[in-house]
């Protein structure tokens, strides 16, 4: 019996306990829904706004090409003789870059020079059986006339003249001829030296002297990169964005930190169908010749700038339902507001806000747990109440 009553005692001591327990919780949680709204304060970082210069930036990748580039080929075949640059040697305009032997063009000149000279001679030749056949054309006329010459007399003197005129035209013709087999022989023989259209620098060397060339056989390649091309690509999205005349920053990794300047010269009418891309070209003045064919390259754009904007950190905008908006520190610095914003340029950590105007500090970190009133606490904020700010927040 005194078993029972021990038992019934403490099961009803653990029962108040409880009881106790229980009301104790419910209490203590009343207490702290009373005095911070029934949620626990953020830990944010916040940062200032600012007014400042920004750009929208885009950059576009590509490779560096000469602003031309040509391949020395002979226009007649040989032996080649000599080549008198090698590769990164510098050409001027018309300057003999390569000979091939020349004995055979040489002959043929010389041969052509023999027949004009034939040709000549006979057109001498002509001119004076010409002369002669009028001459004695005139006096049968005048023998006829008195009546010493008979009618086929002076027939036969019409007819050699006639004869004579014939051949002194063919003579003229051949003499053009042996002058136009000339000019050819003198053209060929001018081909044997191989001279730069375009100043340049030898840029790859594909023979060696002594190697049998056929005609268009490559002989060296001349580029020229006082002027550089960037050549890219445009999305559809920039397409609209960028003109022709626009300004561009070229960087590539061989120069760290040193841009050139350029200008965008060509875009593509036309876009690929398949990949949504249009070609553009920057071209860069390479005074110092810092950029070589070849280079991997970055062309940066400026599509849009302003000299004096409202600007705040890039992470300080969240987007809710759809909407821009940002969250700033309340003046007792306990709590956050939310303010939709209307965004301008975007450029890297930096974003434009173009409306409203905005007051005080914005907050960076921790704004995606936040809601419109929710309790935040500052970095160096002690164990007291939230909001407490250190010096310099």
């Amino acid at each position: 019996m005194n078993k029972r009553r021990i038992l019934i005692l403490l099961a009803a001591l653990f029962l108040l306990f409880l009881l106790w327990r229980i009301f104790t919780l419910i209490f203590s949680g009343g207490e702290k829904a009373k005095q911070g709204g029934g949620q626990l304060p953020v830990a944010v970082e916040a940062d200032t706004v600012r007014h400042e210069a920004i750009e929208e930036i885009r950059q576009f990748t590509g490779s560096v090409y000469p602003i031309y580039q040509y391949v020395l080929a002979p226009k007649v075949s040989g032996r080649l003789l000599t080549i008198r640059k090698r590769i990164g040697d510098w050409v001027r305009a018309g300057e003999v870059v390569a000979v091939i032997d020349d004995a055979e063009y040489q002959q043929a000149l010389r041969e052509a020079e023999a027949n004009l000279k034939i040709a000549e001679a006979s057109l001498i030749e002509a001119e004076s059986q010409a002369l002669l056949a009028s001459q004695e054309l005139e006096r049968v006329r005048l023998l006829k006339e008195k009546g010493i010459a008979a009618q086929a007399e002076f027939d036969v003197a019409s007819s050699n003249e006639v004869a004579r005129k014939s051949r002194l035209e063919l003579a003229r013709a051949q003499v053009e001829q042996r002058q136009a087999a000339l000019k050819s022989a003198q053209i060929r023989l001018d081909y044997t030296r191989l001279n730069a259209s375009e100043p340049g620098f030898i840029g790859e060397r594909f023979v060696d002297e002594g190697a049998l060339l056929t005609v268009n056989s490559a002989v060296v390649s001349v580029v020229g990169i006082d002027r550089v091309i960037v050549r890219t690509t445009i999305v559809e999205r920039d397409y609209g964005r960028i003109q022709v005349g626009q300004a561009a920053r070229v960087y590539v990794d061989t120069w760290p930190g040193r841009g050139l300047d350029g200008t965008v010269a060509r875009i593509a009418p036309v876009l690929d169908e398949a990949a949504r891309v249009a070609k553009m070209e920057v071209e860069v003045e390479n005074g110092e010749r810092l950029l070589k064919p070849g280079m991997f390259a970055r062309a940066m754009v400026t599509l849009r700038s302003s000299a004096r904007a409202q600007t705040v950190p890039s992470k300080a905008i969240v987007n809710r339902e759809g909407a821009s908006g940002l969250f700033l520190v309340s003046a007792d610095k306990k709590s956050a507001r939310y303010v939709p914003v209307e965004i301008g340029i975007v450029s890297g950590e930096r974003t434009e806000i173009l409306s409203p105007r905005l007051e005080g500090r914005v907050i960076t970190l921790g704004q995606h747990l936040l809601q419109e009133g929710s309790l935040i606490i500052l970095p160096g904020a002690g164990n007291g109440a939230p909001g407490t700010s250190p010096a310099g927040n």
